[in-house]
This record gives structure tokens, C-alpha cells and sequence, in this order.
């Protein structure tokens, strides 16, 4: 027995749950699958279970791609302010952590509800846990020109004319993640730019690592930045630098700050990193010379964590004195060693804890209109795509806006 639908939807997460709906609701007969038995389990765990659903102050510039321009279409036309309205409607309350992160008062499952509700709305059937075990193009099943998309799945065989993959990046795979929608882009003959872990700690050699690993727990607030290890000023003013809390780990460094920067370092360049922002350190550790008996040390427990003072201080002898018999130079030494801490990581914590995926099919194969790729009827949505924001809200942002674009462009052509 063959089902057929106008759309089939493959991915059950934020971007292909609101596509369904919006779809549904735009008149089209829609069928939503995932291998999963859950719905949209990153959304469940987001935010520490709160679910950061936008950031309020999203621009492209807060996205990576290959082409940066390609977000700005779908972002202008779904906004933040548009999906802020869809949770009134449904009487979500809400609020702004920082830096315009809008996260549930309740919890996750609010905005899970919300999906499943606008599904119902569109009257979208959903199919889990339902596994897709092949996709075939039919370019003109019934001699007319259109053509249909066969599909192979547990639960039968499926026929529709237009087919969106909304199934995620690689990250967090104990949660369902994988690599079918790269695996359908490139049996379509869409390019891919190189999937790689975002959002996520960085790692340093164990050895190297040793002098920290004390330190772990302590959280701090940091500029950090990253860029290549023979970064002139010039490269360095140009740099994106983001000023967030830094967390020690056992095996490197993770919290906002690090999550933000891993997505722009590379392997083999150090991060930079400036542990007592704001603070005029030579000059603070200078003024206490004058005036102070305690050790340098204490002093400078005074300004930064006093783990953090211990940790540094006793790497040279020169620093494990009253501040009164240091030299000037030891002084501005660790004033500038503390306001610009290089180091280069071995590697980073990789799927198992990134956030996101960098890379995935290339923009170039797809419309930013639409979403739809080279190939007749076939859409990409959401992280499955080379487009990843900051960590803050905006990788939600992306999955609403292109679903949005997406659903828009399905009903202009199945009503044409």
C-alpha cells in the first residue's frame, strides 16, 4: 500500500516540527517522521532544561557559514519578535536571562507542546518511531512531468512531490543524532562543507593540562578570543572576541565563553585569554607594592578567584613573595601573563558534548528563499545546513526562520 502526502518531513526536532505545522496549516497534506520515539529531544534538554528558545537581538552576524549572507533572507522574514508572539498565543510565559537569551519560565516542554499544538492545528500525521530506509527520485511517475519522491520506510511505502530533511548535525548522538541528512544531500549530488563539533570544550594535553587541573569548578568571567599563533595587532583587532564566563574543567576549559569561541578555533591555533577584564593589573599590583606587606598572593586574591591567584603565583618563584620585595618587572610579568594567557588546545570534547555542528550541506545548493536544493522538491532546514549561531538562543532562531521560509515556499508551490 503506498501513503502519499504533499510533503513529507523527515526530522522531528525545533525545524522540522514547526515546518510540519506551518505547512499543515498552509493547507498541505503533511507527514512528519523520525527514528526516535520522542519528539524533539534537544529542545528538551536545552538551557539546562529551560530551553533558551531565541535571542531577542539576533542579526546575521551571529551566524558562521560559508557564506554568510545566506541566513539574512529567512532571518528577515521570521524574526524573533514573530516567534515571541506565537508563545503568547499559546500563553508561555518567559523571560531574558542576558544579552537578549529568552528562555521558559516553566520548563522545555512548554515550547514542545507549542510544536506538537501547531502541528495538530496544521492536522499533520506523525509517524515515530518510524525509520526511512530509502529515498528515491521518480522524475515523472505518471507521465506528467512532475516529479514524486519514493520512500521506503517501516511503516510503508510513502510517495510525495516534495520531501524536507529537518534531521540535525552530529552532536549529542546518545540523543539520536546522525548522519542521514548529510548521507541524502550527497546521494542528490549537493556538496557538503566539512561537519565539525561547535559549541563545545576545549581539551589540552594531559601533561601540559596538570598545573590547572586543580582548578577545576572554578568559574570566572574572561575576554577570550582565538586567531592564528603569529596573529599580528592588526589580525588581533580584527578578531571576534567574546566577554563570558570561563569554567576550569578536569581535562581543559568549558562555559559560555569557550562553547562561544571553540566554533571559531582551529587546530593549532592558540586562544587568548584575559582572566582580569577591565582591571588595570601592572598598575593595581604596583599600587599595592608601595603600600602592602602581604604576599603577592593575597594581593591578588584581592582581584581574581583566590584558586586562580595560588595556580599562577606558583609557577615562578619570582611571584612567591611580599608584594613589598618584588621587582616591577615580576609584577608587570604577571600582570600581562594573566591579561593574555595563550594556550593551544589539543582537540575539543567533540560530538558527545557539542551543542551544534558546524558545516553540513553547502548554501550553495540551496535557495535562501526557499530552502529548497538544486534538486526539484528536496529542502533543507534548521542544523542540517551550513549555517550555526552563537551559542544564546540563535541556533533556535535559524530552526524557526528557516522552517518558516521552508513551509512558505512549500505551500506557494503545491497551490500553483
Amino acid at each position: 500500500m503506498t501513503h502519499k502526502f504533499d510533503v513529507v518531513v523527515v526530522g522531528a526536532g525545533a525545524a522540522g516540527l514547526f515546518c510540519a505545522g506551518l505547512a499543515g496549516q498552509r493547507g498541505l497534506k503533511v507527514l512528519l517522521v523520525d527514528h526516535s520515539e520522542k519528539v524533539a529531544e534537544k529542545i528538551r534538554i536545552s538551557g539546562g532544561g529551560r530551553c533558551n528558545f531565541t535571542n531577542r537581538d539576533t542579526t546575521p552576524a551571529n551566524f558562521l557559514s560559508e557564506n554568510p549572507h545566506f541566513c539574512r533572507s529567512a532571518l528577515s522574514r521570521y524574526t524573533p519578535q514573530d516567534f515571541i508572539a506565537l508563545l503568547h498565543r499559546h500563553g508561555i510565559p518567559f523571560h531574558e536571562k542576558h544579552k537578549g537569551q529568552l528562555f521558559c519560565d516553566r520548563s522545555a516542554e512548554d515550547i514542545i507542546t507549542l510544536l506538537l499544538a501547531e502541528c495538530d492545528a496544521g492536522g499533520v500525521t506523525r509517524w515515530q518511531p518510524c525509520r526511512v530506509s530509502s529515498i528515491k527520485y521518480d522524475s515523472s511517475p505518471h507521465g506528467t512531468g512532475a516529479g514524486s519522491y519514493q520512500i521506503e520506510s517501516d511503516r510503508g511505502h510513502i510517495e510525495a512531490p516534495q520531501l524536507v530533511i529537518a534531521t540535525g548535525g552530529l552532536s549529542i548522538p546518545k540523543i539520536g543524532a546522525t548522519d542521514f541528512g548529510y548521507r541524502i544531500a550527497k546521494q542528490f549530488g549537493l556538496r557538503l562543507v566539512e561537519p565539525r563539533a561547535a559549541l563545545v570544550p576545549l581539551t589540552f594535553d594531559g601533561e601540559a593540562w596538570a598545573p590547572y587541573a586543580q582548578l577545576a569548578g572554578l568559574a570566572l568571567p574572561v575576554r577570550i578570543e582565538t586567531g592564528p599563533p603569529d596573529a599580528t595587532p592588526k589580525q588581533r583587532k580584527k578578531a571576534v572576541v567574546f566577554a563570558e564566563d570561563l569554567l576550569f574543567t578536569h581535562r581543559g576549559l568549558s562555559g559560555p565563553a569557550v562553547l562561544q569561541i571553540s566554533s571559531f578555533w582551529r587546530e593549532g591555533q592558540p586562544v587568548r585569554i584575559n582572566l582580569a577584564p577591565g582591571m588595570d593589573l601592572p598598575n593595581l599590583l604596583l599600587r599595592a607594592k608601595a603600600s602592602s606587606k602581604k604576599l603577592i598572593a593575597n594581593e591578588l586574591a584581592a582581584l581574581v578567584p583566590a584558586r586562580l591567584a595560588d595556580a599562577w603565583v606558583s609557577r615562578d618563584p619570582a611571584w612567591q613573595k611580599p608584594v613589598s620585595e618584588a621587582t616591577d618587572k615580576a609584577l608587570t610579568t604577571l600582570a600581562d601573563r594573566l591579561a593574555d594567557w595563550q594556550l593551544t588546545p589539543t582537540g575539543t570534547e567533540g560530538y558527545k558534548k557539542a551543542e551544534v555542528t558546524l558545516g553540513g550541506v553547502d548554501t550553495r545548493d540551496l535557495s535562501s528563499q526557499t530552502m529548497e536544493s538544486k534538486q526539484p522538491g528536496l529542502y533543507f532546514i534548521g542544523e542540517v545546513v551550513d549555517v550555526t549561531g552563537w551559542l544564546g538562543g540563535y541556533n533556535f532562531q535559524w530552526a524557526w526562520a528557516s522552517a518558516h521560509a521552508c513551509a512558505e515556499a512549500l505551500a506557494a508551490k503545491s497551490h500553483s
